[in-house]
C-alpha cells in the first residue's frame, strides 16, 4: 500500500510539473533556479500530510512560489553586482512556443527583463496575479503576506509592466519574418538589410557575465547595432572562426531567435523585441556560458500556464 501510495503521490506531482516549473522560471529567471524549486518542491510534497491536501494543483503551486521567492530575495543582491546588463536565462520553447500568445508574451525576454525590475514580492505577486490568474488570497497565502499587501504589490507591478511594456506588438508572423530577414542579413553580412529592419533608436544589451568579452553597456542606435552583426561573419568570435561557427533560427522564449554554435559548445542566444509596424526595438544577446546551459542541453520546455 506504501508503494502504491507513494506512486501515487508522484504521479500527481508529474501532472503539475510543467506548471510548477513555468511558475518558478517567470519568478526567478533562470531555468537552472526554477528546477531547483522544483525539486524542493517534490521533497517537500513527499513530506506533507496529504490527507489535508483538497487541492494538489493549488497545494503545489504555493510551495513552488514560495521556493522560488525566497530563492529570488537571496539572488537579488547577487544581481546588484554583477558584471554588466544581467539578462535572464533563456530557454528553448519549440517552434510555435506556448500554447497561447498571451503564455509566450509573458516568458518572451522582454518582459522577463521588465519582471527584473521589480522587487522580489511585487515579480511574484505579479506573475501569480496576472499570468496564472491566482487569487489574491491565494496569492497572499503562498507568499505569506496579507491580503491588502498583496494587492498593493499587484497593483504597483501591474502599472509598472504597463509603462514598460509597449500597448502594441506585431503579430507572431511578422516577428517570424523579421527575424528570418535579419537571420539571413546578418550572417550574409547586408547591413542595408539590417538597418532597414531595426528602429532608429534599437538597444542592444550583451550579457557575458564578466565570463566573456561583452559591451558592459547597452549599444544604442540602428547603424551601430547594425555593424555588429554585420560582422558576425567575418570576425573572430570567443576563439571561434567564422568558417567553424553555426547559426540557426530556433524557438527561444516563446519567439523566435538565433542561436549560435561552435563545433564543441553553445555560443550565445540572439532574441528580438518590436514595435507594431514589426521593426526590431531591442535585440537581448545572451553569451554568457553559465547561462546557456539551459539551452546546451536541447531541452524544449513547455511554458503554458494551465
Amino acid at each position: 500500500m506504501t508503494y502504491l501510495a507513494a506512486d501515487a503521490d508522484q504521479q500527481v506531482f508529474q501532472r503539475h510539473r510543467t506548471l510548477l516549473f513555468s511558475v518558478a522560471y517567470r519568478v526567478l529567471g533562470s531555468a537552472a533556479d526554477a528546477e531547483d524549486a522544483v525539486q524542493d518542491a517534490w521533497i517537500k510534497w513527499s513530506a506533507a500530510d496529504r490527507s489535508q491536501v483538497s487541492d494538489p494543483k493549488a497545494y503545489l503551486a504555493r510551495i513552488v512560489s514560495n521556493l522560488a521567492l525566497e530563492r529570488l530575495r537571496s539572488a537579488w543582491h547577487q544581481r546588484e553586482t554583477y558584471v554588466g546588463p544581467w539578462l535572464p536565462e533563456p530557454i528553448l520553447t519549440g517552434g510555435d512556443a506556448a500554447e497561447a500568445v498571451t503564455d509566450a508574451e509573458s516568458v518572451s525576454m522582454a518582459m522577463l527583463v521588465v519582471l527584473e525590475t521589480l522587487s522580489p514580492l511585487e515579480r511574484a505577486v505579479f506573475v501569480l496575479r496576472e499570468v496564472f490568474g491566482f487569487s489574491h488570497a491565494e496569492i497572499a497565502e503562498a507568499v505569506e503576506r496579507s491580503e491588502a499587501a498583496v494587492r498593493q504589490a499587484a497593483h504597483r507591478a501591474r502599472e509598472h509592466v504597463r509603462a514598460r511594456r509597449p500597448r502594441f506588438t506585431a503579430d507572431r508572423s511578422r516577428q517570424r519574418q523579421a527575424t528570418e530577414r535579419f537571420f539571413a542579413a546578418a550572417t550574409g553580412g547586408d547591413i542595408n538589410t539590417l538597418m532597414e529592419l531595426l528602429s532608429p533608436d534599437v538597444t542592444l544589451w550583451t550579457d557575458g557575465g564578466g565570463k566573456v568579452r561583452q559591451a558592459l553597456r547597452p549599444v544604442v542606435g540602428a547603424h551601430t547595432v547594425a555593424g555588429w552583426f554585420a560582422a558576425i561573419g567575418t570576425v573572430t568570435y570567443q576563439g571561434v572562426e567564422p568558417a567553424d561557427m553555426r547559426a540557426e533560427l530556433v524557438g527561444i522564449n516563446g519567439g523566435p531567435g538565433i542561436l549560435f554554435s561552435a563545433p564543441d559548445r553553445v555560443i550565445a542566444t540572439v532574441t528580438f523585441d518590436f514595435d507594431a509596424d514589426g521593426r526590431i526595438t531591442a535585440i537581448h544577446n545572451m553569451a554568457n556560458p553559465d547561462k546557456l546551459r539551459a539551452i546546451a542541453d536541447g531541452t524544449t520546455h513547455d511554458v503554458g500556464t494551465r
